[in-house]
């Protein structure tokens, strides 16, 4: 297979411009602050910008914390600070009832997280981090704020407005309302796929504000076509040479399968299994190594099913999920792809690589992820996986290049401001 040469992140601009004439360190962003939210598919899209930016020897990551467990996942669909008002009231409620009957008060709940390693990750408090940046302007320039998620959007946009001259901010993900709380926001076009003609016939009237906008995008609002990542070149080439020994001995062409979850908008369960495994069982004369990946979503009836039919077959590896990950490794050592239709996230990386890209079970996912997949078909992207494929066939398109583009519209917003980014 040829290789695909991916595009590289986008450089600084020319610094042959002394920086009293680009207005000093006041107008050079040399740091940023990730807003997270303790689930890697968002975060992931934060880290993956500010690493295109150049500044990821210079991030720190802050986190939303949600109470989690127990009655609190009747609550998620509240704001954070509302939950969490209302969590520390019932958790009042129960320590009093619980002392006064002499019995032992049980913990009530863990953190986004898990508990696991939350003391190395800093909590998102909107004082301390304008403090951090009102008191550091002088010497250390202003702040890129980086956020991504739901859980984010209050956070960033309190930051934004009590140091609007020390931040950028840029949220990820798209809001929902007021964009105007955020210097520059980043987002898939298919959340406006409620503004489109299909949606005016697919959607009920009532239900459309709760999808996406009601207005088109502003000014402010840079579209993209799938999730941001951390998947460029230098990263492939790294991984290239560090996993090198276990991929480069395999028999050609590798097949990597990967395989995600059901979601509300992609509804699928053990009949889609059975028809993955169905049409794998029909190319494998024409791989050389298949290996096959679950995510923290896969069912276990699915992964079951899948092992099942193809663990003891002997071109195919399924990973145990244990540590280390080879996801960089397959991104860089697959010739070909096969994808569950889930995912945006896993497909935005697959596509990043200029290699093929098969979906299996797009004709389920509906709405906005229905026109998700419309537009990655139309784009040459992917294309379906049927079980007749000739996997030893190759075919490329230019590499989808998100973050590297998302990238360069910071640098463009930045610079409007008379700011700039240096790392």
């Amino acid at each position: 297979m040829k290789p695909i040469r991916l595009p590289e992140p986008p450089g600084s601009p020319p610094r042959g411009v002394p920086d009293i004439f680009e207005g000093g360190v006041y107008g050079v962003v040399k740091r940023a602050v990730i807003i997270g939210n303790g689930f890697p598919a968002s975060e992931n899209q934060s880290i993956g910008l500010v690493r295109a930016l150049g500044l990821s020897e210079r991030q720190t990551l802050y986190r939303v914390t949600r109470p989690r467990g127990g009655i609190n996942e009747w609550m998620h669909w509240l704001p954070v600070s509302v939950h969490k008002q209302i969590y520390y009231i019932i958790r009042l409620i129960s320590q009093v009832l619980f002392t006064s009957r002499g019995s032992k008060v049980q913990s009530l709940t863990g953190e986004n997280g898990g508990g696991v390693g939350l003391s190395s990750i800093l909590e998102a408090d909107v004082r301390s981090i304008v403090t951090m940046a009102r008191g550091s302007a002088e010497k250390e320039g202003p702040l890129l704020v980086v956020a991504c998620g739901r859980d984010t959007i209050s956070i960033a946009s309190s930051i934004r407005k009590l140091a609007s001259e020390n931040v950028f901010v840029v949220q990820i993900q798209h809001p929902r309302s007021q964009l105007s709380r955020f210097d520059l926001v980043i987002t898939p076009q298919h959340d406006y796929y409620a503004l489109t003609p299909q949606a005016q016939e697919q959607v009920p009237k009532f239900l459309r504000k709760y999808i996406t906008p009601d207005e088109p995008p502003n000014k402010n609002v840079v579209l993209t076509i799938g999730a941001l990542h951390q998947v460029d070149s230098a990263a492939l080439r790294s991984a290239a040479i560090a996993w090198h020994d276990e991929f480069a001995p395999l028999p050609k062409p590798l097949i990597v399968v990967n395989i995600g979850g059901p979601t509300s908008r992609c509804r699928y369960g053990t009949d889609l299994a059975k028809q993955l495994t169905t049409y794998l069982n029909s190319v494998l004369d024409s791989c050389g190594s298949v290996r096959i990946s679950f995510s923290r979503r896969t069912p276990d009836k699915v992964a079951t099913i899948v092992r099942k039919e193809l663990g003891d077959l002997p071109k195919v590896y399924i990973w145990d999920g244990e540590e280390p990950n080879p996801h960089m490794g397959h991104l860089a050592w697959a010739d070909a792809f096969i994808v569950t239709a889930d995912s945006v996230s896993m497909l935005s990386e697959t596509c990043s690589t200029g290699k093929p890209v098969y979906v299996v079970g797009a004709e389920r996912c509906k709405w906005k992820f229905g026109e998700f997949h419309k537009t990655l078909r139309e784009r040459g992207l992917v294309r379906p996986f049927t079980g007749l494929e000739d996997m030893s066939e190759s075919w490329s398109y230019p590499p989808l290049n998100d973050t590297a583009e998302a990238a360069n519209r910071v640098h463009e917003a930045l610079a409007e401001r008379g700011w700039r980014l240096r790392p």
